[in-house]
């Protein structure tokens, strides 16, 4: 038996073979390349045919902006400059305009010696976005968050503290007629009277009482008119203010559509189809020119603040939609277990719906949000000075009169900042939340 073994087991391995590197084509940088640009023949020719043209691409735009001139007063300066270093009419960029107009392209006609002042506004809103986009922040924050707007109008307007006081008191009264009505006369009456007493207050009461706490106390800052706003400062006012204000106005459009009430839904319909129907640069030609039309005469209705209305009412009727897919694409039974859980609609939407309707409409309503921020460049059309506007200011001006890229590079970069910031925490809020099914 023994000889018998001998012969059919040749050899048994007493120890494991030591590890060995896999061959070079499968690993590492190559094993990448092979599989990513080279898998195929047609993979191969679109590989080289696009290396082509980067390399074409790049080796004429970083030699213009690298070696671009930065010390001149003026196109014809800067073009000497260019043939004295380079020779006669080598492409290179002249920043020297970035240099000699970047407090314009950025703050418009803002007065220089209140230039911190929007710089500090923008630190307010840094920090305020804070507690509302990140949950490590203290919930104590959240008040600072609250109070921000109207410490940033007081920055960037300047004038007595006592009109965004008085506004804040607007506020206070709203909230406070709510939680006194609500337990009275039930919901509907108290959110009725939330919305239509701080009204009131506001069009007869508040100018007079702001105007007689100026005259006992002037406190405040030097005011600045919005004439002198513009540049890149005027389209972040913008874009911030209606993306602010465009989300919860859309959200109850939303829920407005989606009612059983016949008025509220007939008319939150309407809203959004009209608004959503017309092109934005009509609603910004309607606030420019018509609106004053159905103004009392002698009516000051400031052009700033009838461009953030026109826009943020844009905004809502899109986010309202987004919404209205997110609380579409719920399933019933969610609906279902808020009732069976003794919810009533308020406190259902808040805990259980909209939560959810709203993780899964984070893609969209940020979307919207880059739109509306890159819609800003359209108030040139009636008027105001964005960063557009003043790269036509500027190149209308005889010193500079003939730059072109190199404005628009500039302000291009700005919003490209901005959006790709926003683009950026839509997706790390996407993967915090795990929106969507895996």
């Amino acid at each position: 038996m023994s000889d018998t073994h001998a012969q059919t087991v040749r050899f048994v391995r007493q120890e494991m073979m030591p590890e060995r590197a896999p061959p070079i084509r499968e690993a590492g940088a190559v094993k990448w390349l092979r599989e990513n640009l080279f898998s195929s023949w047609l993979n191969a020719i679109l590989t080289l045919v696009s290396l082509y043209a980067v390399y074409y691409i790049l080796s004429h735009v970083l030699p213009w902006m690298v070696f671009g001139i930065w010390d001149a007063n003026s196109l014809t300066e800067c073009r000497a400059v260019r043939d004295e270093l380079y020779g006669e009419n080598a492409s290179v960029a002249c920043w020297a305009v970035l240099a000699d107009r970047w407090q314009q392209l950025m703050f418009g006609f803002y007065p220089s010696e209140f230039y911190w002042r929007p710089v500090l506004a923008v630190v307010v809103f840094l920090v305020a976005l804070g507690p509302i986009l990140f949950s490590g922040f203290p919930r104590q924050a959240i008040w600072f968050s609250a109070a921000s707007p109207f410490l940033m109008y007081l920055l960037l307007w300047g004038g007595t503290i006592w009109g965004p006081l008085v506004v804040i008191v607007g506020f206070v009264i709203g909230v406070v007629a709510f939680q006194l009505l609500a337990k009275v006369a039930g919901n509907i009456v108290g959110g009725l009277a939330s919305i239509i007493l701080p009204i009131l207050f506001w069009l007869f009461a508040a100018g007079p009482l702001a105007s007689a706490l100026a005259a006992a106390l002037p406190i405040g800052l030097t005011f600045v008119p919005s004439d002198d706003f513009g540049g890149f400062m005027l389209s972040f006012i913008i874009g911030i203010a209606g993306i602010t204000l465009s989300l919860p106005l859309g959200i109850l459009l939303a829920l407005g559509r989606q009612s059983d009430l016949f008025i509220i839904n007939k008319v939150s319909v309407a809203f959004i189809e009209i608004i959503r129907g017309v092109p934005l640069i009509v609603w910004l030609f309607t606030a420019s020119l018509l609106l004053n039309y159905f103004l009392p005469p002698g009516t000051n209705f400031d052009l700033m603040l009838r461009v953030i209305i026109m826009v943020t009412f844009f905004a809502s009727a899109y986010i309202a939609e987004v919404v209205r897919g997110g609380l579409a694409a719920l399933p019933r039974g969610q609906y279902e277990a808020a009732d069976a859980l003794g919810l009533d609609y308020a406190k259902s939407m808040r805990l259980i719906i909209l939560p959810q309707a709203l993780k899964i409409s984070i893609p969209g309503i940020v979307n919207t949000f880059i739109g509306l921020f890159k819609d800003t460049t359209l108030v040139v059309f009636i008027g105001l000075l964005d960063p557009i506007g003043l790269s036509n200011a500027i190149r209308a001006t005889t010193d500079w009169n003939g730059i072109y890229w190199e404005l628009f590079v500039f302000i291009g970069l700005l919003f490209f900042i901005c959006c790709f910031g926003m683009g950026r925490y839509s997706l790390w809020l996407e993967r915090k939340l795990q929106t969507g099914h895996r």
